[in-house]
């Protein structure tokens, strides 16, 4: 079984917002341009052996809903077995977002919290993210969020792992934090604030295989990074067969290739009753 912890099924408002401009510039315009079909994104799964993904909603600041926690939760009742949410929340309405969070938590569906700091120029240590981050805990789930540079043309300074996931690691080390975008190019800050961090973790996504840094996979081969790699694509950017492209040339011993694509996700984001089931 494969898991995949970052993809998106895109609505027209994620697909057309001014800051995918650049990343429509990359893949040569082929971002879907209509609204997508929830067994499209299905069909792209199955063709790479995909059982189970993560949908992320998106929200930014004024107002902009790119992707719904409702939608998210339509598709997830639609299709169970094959999908999960992370949540998404206003950080300008902090006790706002706290009940929204608990809320979505609540309903079965939703397996995190995801924010992703360049939309909202605000990096992980900002005051509004800590509330967030309590409720995380209290609820038993991870928070997820981007590190490395970014695609859109915004500043990439919120996606230092050095101070940021540091910082929050320090403040709260019971939250669980799933990184993603491998943090390139600061992948070595990224994997020693994993290294430090017993609840640190780094997923793949944005990445195809054949493109991870190696000094990620020098550390996916150790016996404390096998157990701290995710596999995601974030779709629609990158197809899931795409992405999967090159496994065998990474050279990963059996186990982490397990950890990998199915046994850390299965953990951290506790899904043994939504993946067996």
């Amino acid at each position: 079984m494969t898991i995949d912890v970052w993809m998106q099924h895109p609505t027209v408002r994620f697909l057309r917002s001014d800051m995918l401009a650049s990343l429509r510039r990359w893949t040569g315009g082929s971002l879907p341009a209509a609204e997508v079909p929830i067994e499209a994104t299905i069909a792209m799964m199955d063709a790479a052996n995909v059982q189970f993904g993560l949908l992320s909603a998106w929200r930014g600041p004024g107002g902009q809903d790119l992707i719904s926690n409702d939608e998210v939760a339509e598709w997830i009742s639609l299709h169970p077995k094959r999908f999960a949410g992370l949540a998404t929340v206003d950080l300008d309405r902090p006790m706002q977002a706290v009940r929204e969070l608990r809320r979505r938590l609540g309903d079965g569906g939703f397996v995190g919290l995801r924010v992703v700091p360049w939309l909202w120029n605000a990096p992980p240590t900002d005051r509004r993210y800590y509330p967030l981050f309590a409720e995380c805990v209290e609820a038993g789930v991870p928070f997820c969020t981007q590190v490395g540079h970014t695609g859109p043309l915004r500043p990439s300074e919120t996606g230092r792992p050095i101070p940021y996931i540091d910082q929050v690691a320090l403040d709260f080390p019971e939250l669980v934090i799933v990184c993603g975008h491998v943090g390139y190019p600061w992948t070595e800050e990224m994997v020693a604030v994993a290294r430090k961090h017993e609840n640190v973790y780094i997923d793949t996504s944005a990445y195809t295989l054949k493109r991870l840094p190696e000094e990620l996979i020098r550390f996916m081969k150790t016996g404390t990074g096998q157990r701290k790699v995710l596999f995601g694509t974030n779709y629609p950017m990158i197809a899931h067969p795409h992405a999967l492209a090159g496994l065998d040339e990474l050279g990963l011993p059996d186990d982490a290739r397990h950890c990998f694509l199915h046994a850390n996700a299965e953990r951290v984001f506790r899904l043994e009753r939504k993946v067996n089931s």
